[in-house]
């Protein structure tokens, strides 16, 4: 794979938990969709994807119990 197309970690933790939550507010857009819902929604989609992000710093990392780390983190 070429570096251009590459994801890093973190990147793909990004990704994989924004579509995990906006896949789980789905059922709030489907009673009554409205545009007034979408900024709620993207509201929701970045704070869950900022916290996904913050707890991929190797800082974060270090001070997580272990069982709790990535795999072949020290």
């Amino acid at each position: 794979m070429s570096d251009a197309t590459h994801l890093g970690d973190a990147t793909r933790r990004t990704l994989r938990t924004s579509l995990q939550t906006l896949v789980a507010l789905l059922p709030l857009l489907a009673g009554e969709p409205s545009a007034g819902n979408a900024p709620a929604v993207a509201g929701v989609v970045a704070v869950a994807a900022a916290l996904t992000r913050v707890m991929a710093l190797p800082e974060v990392e270090r001070i997580l119990p272990r069982r709790l780390r990535k795999e072949g983190s020290p």
